[in-house]
């Protein structure tokens, strides 16, 4: 499913920026967060200010992130936004250059290791922290038999139900939400 705050990649050089995980990570946090400033982003990564402002230009250069200076209070103060939402990209448009492709399994296998690392460090929480959300927390795995065209479709129907969860206006029913990470995969596999 396209939605216009989503951006589809088909330049390497753009998955390249993407492929370094400070750089996804702190996707994440503009993402989760809105925008911020260099310091709100090196305390949310535990990083040095330097190496984010370095990662920042970075995705700036690959129109990624864009400066936002309405929300700077003086001259010194720098803002960041993401300039989409999201990105998407499909390995077989990078086919006919075997450099582009490569470039585009690392993101891929990048992206991969990002949700397992998110799902893991879930479950490696306290029990405490675990408990408080009251078993909410879900793993779920199936095997179908489709086609690529039912796989589409699938795929069409499982984003627009997290677009929607994502895109909902919050009730003001002064609730905690806190950040929570969905992923899915849909691959064709051998059991």
């Amino acid at each position: 499913m396209e939605t216009p705050d989503v951006r589809h990649v088909t330049d390497s050089r753009v998955l390249a920026a993407l492929a370094h995980p400070l750089r996804r990570r702190l996707m994440d946090v503009l993402k989760v967060h809105g925008p911020s400033t260099v310091g709100l982003l090196a305390e949310r990564t535990d990083q040095a200010p330097a190496n984010v402002s370095h990662h920042l230009k970075v995705l700036a250069a690959a129109n990624l992130v864009t400066e936002a200076p309405e929300l700077a209070r003086d001259r010194r103060e720098r803002w960041w936004r993401l300039v989409t939402r999201g990105v998407r990209w499909s390995n077989t448009d990078f086919d006919a250059d075997p450099a582009a492709r490569a470039v585009a399994d690392a993101a891929t296998s990048l992206n991969l290791d990002r949700h397992v690392a998110l799902a893991r460090a879930w479950h490696a929480a306290d029990e405490a922290e675990q408990a408080s959300w009251h078993d909410a927390a879900f793993s779920t795995d199936h095997w179908l038999r489709l086609t690529p065209e039912e796989l589409a479709e699938l795929s069409r129907e499982m984003i627009g139900i997290l677009s929607r969860w994502a895109n909902r206006d919050l009730p003001d029913d002064h609730a905690e939400r806190r950040p929570v990470f969905v992923f899915v995969h849909g691959v064709p596999a051998r059991p």
